[in-house]
């Protein structure tokens, strides 16, 4: 039998010191530890992927917690069924002791790990989605605060007005003012029009 220990974090600055901590505890080895920096959507993570390839049957995979595995509902589910039934892989999640498939192999145990199973899964997503939703809300407040977001846009060449003019006037073509202006067709049209948009809005203003 050989001991597996995954860690997932969503991105390469969060830290995974607390879940090797914690894998390091129960005495895996260093070259069965496998790491994703991966959000947990889904798993096409290349290092879980790496990882079902190699486990065998009889062998055991500890997790800290089971939002590592994942946070989609479903996809955790079937993950779980796949190790532990198509693999034959016992799985511990070490921040809950009822999510052990090695204890309580009689029909009880299993059902009640089910049921654990299901709501942390559940739990897990619905954290993901309770986030996408705040961030959404916080992203339309700053857009209301007038908080602009992406990349600035670049400022304009400083011949810019001289040849929308003559493009405005047909004294060129538009593949001709773009060109002078180094800036694709449709950039060149797009700011053309915003920019007389302005200033139709600043003239009736006034």
């Amino acid at each position: 039998m050989e001991i597996y220990g995954y860690i997932r974090v969503s991105s390469k600055d969060q830290n995974e010191d607390r879940q090797l901590r914690a894998l390091r505890e129960v005495r895996i080895p260093q070259r069965n530890i496998f790491m994703d920096k991966r959000s947990g959507k889904d798993f096409a993570r290349p290092c879980y992927q790496k990882l079902l390839r190699q486990v065998r049957r009889g062998d055991l995979l500890y997790i800290k917690s089971i939002d590592r595995l994942g946070r989609n509902y479903k996809e955790i589910l079937e993950q779980w069924r796949v190790l532990t039934k198509e693999k034959d892989v016992d799985i511990v999640v070490l921040d809950m002791p009822l999510l052990d498939t090695r204890r309580g192999k009689d029909l009880m145990g299993t059902f009640l790990s089910d049921i654990v199973l299901q709501v942390l899964s559940f739990v897990a997503e619905n954290e993901r989605a309770n986030i996408r939703q705040r961030q959404a809300e916080g992203i339309a407040a700053a857009k209301a605060r007038g908080v602009k977001f992406g990349r600035p846009e670049a400022p304009l060449p400083d011949n810019f007005h001289t040849v929308r003019r003559a493009w405005r006037e047909q004294k060129i073509t538009l593949r001709q003012a773009a060109l002078a202006c180094g800036m694709p067709k449709g950039t060149f049209y797009g700011k053309a029009v915003k920019m007389e948009k302005t200033e139709q809005q600043s003239s009736i203003a006034l």
